[in-house]
């Protein structure tokens, strides 16, 4: 089991929680994006709060080099997923969002109903009641009208559906730029700028497009 002994410390500041950021790793396959996404907050100077899945913590064992306590250690706070009464569990704890990365069926079902079973899915529903952006990494496929009902349920709710689906145009060598470029993508969707990213017209050169005299663009 995942869990974090050490004291909680208040990381709250003049943003007013923005530089807090809750992570989930459900059990759907795809951890390696919850573990890089946990690198990229830490890099940009983030707070993160991270709960693991019982499921969470198999995939880990399945798909990753790493144990889930490898992976917690990542964390700034970490808690485990039967722990209903952690911070993350309460609207009056503020934080700048939650990603779940990857998000199972069984979790964003549990989502959508608002009957939720564990910290992971609690934490969400409070992001969604706050009104704070929630990005749901969905991992399967093919999808059953269920899964659509209950996704499309999810966006009218105020959740932000993204399937961490390859960006081509940035032509990437390895799965690890593959990987990189879809949590640069979660971040940019929460507003925060990882360097990681490659936007289309800037840092992309075949994007660009020359600039008229009058300020136009070759495209327009």
């Amino acid at each position: 089991m995942v869990d974090d002994s050490r004291p909680f410390a208040p990381s709250f500041d003049a943003t007013g929680g923005r530089n807090r950021l809750v992570i989930g790793i459900s059990g759907a396959t795809g951890v390696a994006y919850g573990v890089r996404l946990l690198d990229a907050v830490r890099e940009l100077g983030l707070v993160s709060h991270l709960v693991i899945t019982k499921p969470g913590e198999m995939t880990i064992g399945y798909e990753s080099p790493l144990s889930p306590k490898e992976v917690a250690a990542k964390a700034d706070h970490v808690y485990a997923a039967h722990d209903i009464a952690a911070p993350i569990a309460s609207g009056s704890f503020r934080t700048g969002g939650m990603v779940i990365a990857p998000c199972s069926v069984r979790s964003w079902s549990e989502i959508a109903t608002g009957v939720t079973s564990n910290l992971l899915t609690r934490a969400a529903d409070v992001t969604l009641k706050e009104r704070r952006p929630l990005v749901l990494l969905i991992r399967e496929s093919p999808l059953h009208v269920g899964h659509l009902r209950s996704l499309t349920q999810l966006a009218e709710m105020g959740a932000i559906i993204m399937p961490p689906l390859p960006a081509f145009y940035t032509e990437p060598r390895s799965v690890a730029e593959i990987i990189d470029q879809t949590v640069a993508r979660a971040l940019d969707i929460l507003g925060y700028d990882w360097p990681q990213q490659k936007r289309w017209g800037e840092d992309l050169a075949k994007g660009r497009r020359r600039r008229g005299r009058k300020g136009t663009t070759d495209a327009q």
